[in-house]
């Protein structure tokens, strides 16, 4: 039997094809609701696409920790055994949402693991490294790769205009024009996650880090003129060869590997280990394998669970930290600040970008909220609510050359620091008799609306501290 139509709460609807008009060549009539929704909602349908990484596709899978590096991290998800559920999206850089997937473009490589201790995010690219060091460049860097502002044209002259006033960019420039910028698909190419990471054990001790996802498959590239007949052929020739592959039960795969720096070598080592135009020789630091990335379930709708997928660096687990990378500072601001515009402050409750983990957060409200958290709504509280626990959240920061200087701490003490003497010399001194009466009488009459105990018996300890005298006066009118 077929199913009826319905409308977005449920509501069967009268028809799919007519309209609802005053005879049948009349006007429509605004009570229509359905055709009113219908077309409201069509006009509704786009989210702004991603500035960067616009055209993309992706899979769901699984990494598989085979091996033990539990010396060098204590992030769950990569202890020995550990099989954590994944979703990854492959991507070009500056193409626009309909541009073909052959383009001569480096492809993001991001992938978002739900960890027992929440979301971790490794947001890269198929290159180790990138065109620029510092993030005040990388709005420059993304409009010399779009369009001109006069008559809409993608542009090599603007290209090679910022890129040779660049030099730094070399190093990518000369990635991107070999034959890994134009891979034969997603599956015969590496992913990287370019920036160095900090790492940190179960002892304490940390280290530096960096991502190598190596393809299975093996590494395939196109031709520039195979990639040219392909983009009129078959624009869209990279989501169709991993939807394809991954029905067939031709599953791809990639080798995790890591490279491991102590974290004192950095100091002393011969250019700077944080610089992302540059990439540790193997020499120095070999890989260290750590398990299997596998992709074998595709999407069931690809808006829901592909382009509404959020990743951002700034998603880091116990365990794993971020590096002094400039790079990698900034886009711990950029990334989560572009999902809250594009598809909402609600971002991270659509089920692609949820977490399988617990979560207990005082973020609440806002547009698409469709879960808030039970009162307490604020912290610290005494009414049973999530308090912060440094040793559960174990953080592992980026304090390379200031060790000291980097805490979560107050200001640090002077001579007179206290919470209540300038509010005390406040009441004794500024107010007289008058103001003195009228504030106590305001305290105890606020007080008296709704405070219970234990709380009332800090509102008077509160008082006591800030002046005696007026702190008795408060207890005094609860029978205290």
């Amino acid at each position: 039997m077929t199913k009826p139509t319905t409308n977005n709460v449920g509501i069967p609807v009268g028809s799919d094809n007519d309209s609802l008009t005053v005879g049948t060549n009349g006007p429509i009539l605004l009570q229509d609701h359905y055709l009113i929704e219908k077309n409201a909602q069509f006009n509704r349908e786009r989210v702004p696409e991603r500035v960067v990484h616009a055209k993309g596709g992706g899979a769901f899978g699984y990494l598989e920790v085979t091996e033990d590096v539990s010396q060098y991290t204590k992030a769950a998800v990569f202890q020995p055994g550990t099989r954590t559920d994944s979703v990854i999206r492959f991507s070009t850089v500056a193409g626009e949402n309909g541009s073909p997937d052959t383009w001569r473009d480096p492809r993001g490589f991001a992938v978002k693991f739900y960890t027992s201790q929440g979301n971790y995010d490794i947001v890269g690219n198929n290159t180790p490294v990138f065109f620029i060091r510092d993030p005040i460049k990388f709005p420059d860097f993304i409009h010399s790769q779009k369009r001109r502002a006069d008559n809409h044209l993608r542009d090599h002259d603007m290209q090679w205009d910022f890129w040779t006033l660049r030099p730094e960019s070399a190093h990518q420039v000369t990635w991107l024009m070999g034959d890994r910028g134009i891979p034969k698909s997603w599956r015969h190419m590496n992913g990287y996650g370019s920036h160095t990471y900090l790492w940190e054990n179960a002892a304490g001790e940390k280290f530096w880090v960096k991502y190598h996802f190596k393809t299975d498959q093996g590494i395939e590239y196109l031709t520039q003129d195979e990639a040219d007949q392909l983009a009129g052929a078959d624009a869209d020739h990279h989501i169709r060869d991993l939807w394809t592959a991954i029905e067939q039960g031709d599953h791809p795969s990639w080798t995790l590997y890591v490279q491991v720096m102590p974290y004192a070598d950095a100091a002393e080592y011969r250019f700077n280990p944080f610089d992302l135009t540059k990439v540790w020789p193997k020499g120095d630091y070999p890989l260290i394998k750590v398990g299997r990335y596998v992709l074998d379930r595709n999407p069931s709708n690809y808006f829901a669970e592909i382009e509404q997928a959020s990743f951002e660096p700034s998603n880091l687990v116990p365990g794993i930290g971020p590096s002094p990378d400039k790079m990698l500072q900034g886009r711990l601001f950029a990334y989560a600040d572009a999902h809250r515009y594009r598809i909402g402050t609600n971002y991270t409750q659509l089920p692609v970008n949820a977490a399988q983990s617990e979560v207990n957060s005082y973020s609440r409200d806002g547009q698409m909220r469709y879960s808030n958290p039970a009162d307490p709504v604020y912290a610290p509280n005494t009414a049973g609510g999530p308090h912060a626990d440094p040793a559960v959240a174990s953080e592992t920061h980026a304090t390379f050359g200031i060790e000291d200087e980097v805490v979560r701490s107050a200001y640090r003490l002077h001579s007179e620091d206290d919470d209540f003497g300038q509010a005390g010399t406040l009441v004794r001194e500024v107010m007289n008799d008058e103001e003195r009466e009228r504030l106590a009488n305001n305290i105890i009459g606020h007080a008296k609306k709704g405070v219970s105990e234990p709380v009332l018996e800090r509102v008077f300890e509160y008082w006591r501290n800030v002046d005696k005298d007026l702190g008795d006066k408060v207890a005094q009118a609860f029978g205290k």
